[in-house]
């Protein structure tokens, strides 16, 4: 049997960090009669016996060579290769071939409440108004989904209109070594921590507001922290120039190893005004570490806090309610739970992916 795995888009972040751990699941499969190709861009993957690796780092030129790529050249490479199954971690499918396929989708935009605007940004609304409907009809044609979290199943079936058979939620592998736990302490309850990259979905401004607001209403000492340097955009910009024009307390860190991070959520308050994600994986490790938690009311997060009681809920635009809960850790309204535990190490055991695409394809 041959399996061909395509992943163009994967060059760093949790893209690349998936086609690593698909590629080691190929790798350690025992089944050595199979034969794997990974098709790539630039990720350097060694060949084995059975794993040949087809690398494409022009695709990355621009969006016309990656639409030329997609729908003339992977076609081709399926059928000059006898492929018997496509396994597409890339949300679409490979189109105009004749072999089963099973999709990986991760991107969650087209199926979010929230509907970005062209003026708002360009880039968002073509993912969800176009690029979404390429997913939403390549969903239709593969044989099977893979997709994160329960929630982009549902999704995905009422979007689709799919069968539940068809569809298997197969979450990312999380490693989240818990060295220590969070200690309730005066410094850890009047820090506040935000782990995120610039995108306006991950949604700093109601931080923001939050701390303008709350600058107005307490005295009590405390501290936000952004894994942001100020200028990442025009967007973190004009936050950063807000910052330092009325001097709250919102400190630019820039970027944090996974060390340093995971060290943060022991002595501080995580917030995670995110609007959209498919699965949130700073909710995963704060839990993980006993945390209190401060975070939007969507889909994802409560899916991955359910029945945690150190987490507290905002709507994603609702910089008072956010700045309510801050102020009630501040003054100890809101308490630390400490019967409460995180999941135990790495969470819950996942399926493995690999497993299941053989399974699909015999």
């Amino acid at each position: 049997m041959h399996i061909m795995i395509f992943d163009v888009p994967a060059e760093s972040g949790g893209a690349l960090s998936m086609l690593h751990e698909v590629y080691e699941e190929a790798l350690a499969n025992e089944d050595k009669t199979i034969k794997w190709t990974f098709v790539v861009s630039k990720p350097d993957l060694k060949e084995t016996e059975n794993i040949k690796v087809l690398r494409f780092p022009w695709i990355k030129r621009s969006w016309i060579h990656r639409l030329y790529f997609d729908n003339f050249v992977a076609p081709k490479i399926v059928k000059r290769n006898k492929v018997d199954y496509v396994l597409s971690l890339q949300n679409i499918t490979v189109p105009s071939v004749n072999c089963g396929q099973v999709l990986y989708v991760h991107q969650s935009l087209p199926f979010v409440d929230h509907k970005f605007s062209f003026r708002e940004n360009k880039k968002l609304w073509i993912y969800q108004n176009v690029i979404g409907k390429k997913i939403i009809k390549s969903i239709q044609k593969a044989d099977y989904t893979i997709v994160q979290a329960e929630w982009m199943k549902r999704a995905c079936i009422n979007k689709a209109g799919i069968r539940n058979e068809i569809i298997e939620v197969i979450p990312p592998k999380v490693k989240v070594e818990v060295n220590k736990s969070f200690k309730p302490t005066n410094e850890s309850l009047s820090t506040f921590f935000y782990p995120a990259n610039g995108m306006k979905y991950k949604n700093h401004k109601v931080i923001v507001e939050a701390a303008s607001s709350l600058k107005k209403t307490t005295v009590k000492k405390h501290e936000i922290i952004f894994t942001l340097t100020g200028n990442e955009n025009e967007y973190i910009s004009s936050l950063y120039e807000r910052v330092k024009k009325e001097k709250l307390p919102i400190k630019f860190c820039g970027k944090m190893s996974k060390k340093e991070v995971f060290e943060m959520y022991t002595r501080s308050v995580l917030i995670f005004p995110s609007f959209i994600e498919t699965f949130g994986l700073p909710l995963l490790e704060s839990r993980n570490h006993g945390g209190i938690i401060l975070a939007s009311d969507t889909p994802f997060a409560h899916e991955i806090l359910e029945t945690y009681q150190n987490s507290y809920y905002f709507q994603y635009e609702d910089y008072r309610k956010l700045s309510e809960l801050m102020t009630d850790i501040l003054t100890s309204k809101i308490l630390h739970n400490n019967t409460e535990k995180g999941m135990n190490g790495d969470g819950e055991k996942v399926k493995s992916l690999i497993s299941f695409l053989i399974k699909c394809a015999e």
